[in-house]
């Protein structure tokens, strides 16, 4: 059973950077593709972004475009998001999800992703 869990999570300042983990565990991780949603209080979970397993591409939701990105390191089994230019409306829990199906048109779902980390907080103070 694959287990997903974030770190790297924190407090910062708008304008700041940060970096979340998401280490993989259980099953071959190049198989999954991988994805972060996040919730903010009193809405719904949303697609952040997402990166198809074994090199098969990436997606982001528009208004992260050119401020976050999605890597993935297949020697340590570890998804990556980083984040940077952080406005207060960033804040939220994050998490990192993850799929084997091949995930097409239906990439920010979050119905198609079946693991699921914790979620770790993310506060950008203005």
């Amino acid at each position: 059973q694959v287990q997903l869990v974030e770190s790297g999570g924190g407090l910062v300042q708008a304008g700041g950077s940060l970096r979340l983990s998401c280490a993989a565990s259980g099953r071959t991780f190049s198989s999954f593709s991988m994805a972060w949603f996040r919730q903010s209080p009193g809405k719904e979970r949303m697609f952040v972004a997402a990166s198809r397993r074994s090199g098969g591409g990436t997606y982001y939701v528009d208004f992260v475009k050119d401020r976050f990105t999605i890597s993935r390191d297949y020697a340590k089994n570890t998804v990556y998001l980083e984040m940077n230019s952080l406005k207060p409306e960033d804040t939220a829990v994050y998490y990192c999800a993850g799929t084997l199906r091949t995930i097409g048109s239906d990439y920010y779902l979050s119905g198609v992703y079946d693991r699921w980390g914790q979620g770790i907080q993310v506060t950008v103070s203005s």
